[in-house]
């Protein structure tokens, strides 16, 4: 049996690098969560990332070592070959992915992946928005006009409005409830 890529998504300012650093904080035995390979500098933003010149990068790619990879931002985005021997191992792998390349992740891994969509009110958005401080009261509008725009299809909806606390809990909920509908599944067969 392989295990289940949570593809998490959501709109910039939603929580998905907290809900990530905590997730990496708790004991999960089944579940790892991989660093992304982003052309940006290792101190830049918030994610706990893998920081590439984009030599590196495209000598990665070259080399077929990313399982995914993607272009947004100015920046270019890749996750590891490592997550496929870690599915096949059994181990449910999380992804700080992206809302416009979903459907990249759904060819690759069919039904062995899990979208899970972080959900903010358009409020509370605003407010961690102009919190961090890294784009200016215009940037901030076109954000949140992106994300109202943003219509996600066959996604699993996670509230995030709440505590950080929370959210961990109601995301291992989640990923607890879709791993026993995949073994009950597996059960009828």
């Amino acid at each position: 049996m392989t295990g289940t890529l949570i593809w998490l998504v959501g709109p910039s300012g939603s929580g998905k690098d907290s809900l990530l650093e905590a997730l990496r904080k708790q004991e999960h035995p089944q579940m790892l969560v991989a660093h992304r390979y982003i052309t940006r500098p290792a101190g830049a933003g918030c994610e706990n990332h893998i920081a590439l010149s984009e030599h590196e990068f495209f000598t990665r790619a070259e080399q077929h070592l990313f399982a995914l990879s993607w272009h947004a931002n100015n920046l270019y985005y890749g996750v590891g070959m490592e997550i496929d021997l870690w599915l096949h191992a059994g181990l449910d792998v999380v992804v700080n992915g992206s809302r416009a390349h979903l459907p990249q992740a759904k060819a690759r891994y069919g039904e062995s992946l899990l979208p899970v969509c972080l959900q903010v009110s358009p409020d509370i958005l605003r407010q961690r928005l102009e919190q961090r401080g890294r784009e200016n009261a215009r940037e901030i509008t076109q954000r949140l006009d992106r994300a109202a725009r943003y219509t996600p299809q066959e996604c699993v909806m996670l509230n995030n409005d709440g505590s950080l606390l929370q959210s961990v809990e109601m995301f291992l909920h989640l990923i607890r409830t879709h791993g026993n509908h995949k073994e009950s599944q597996h059960a009828c067969l």
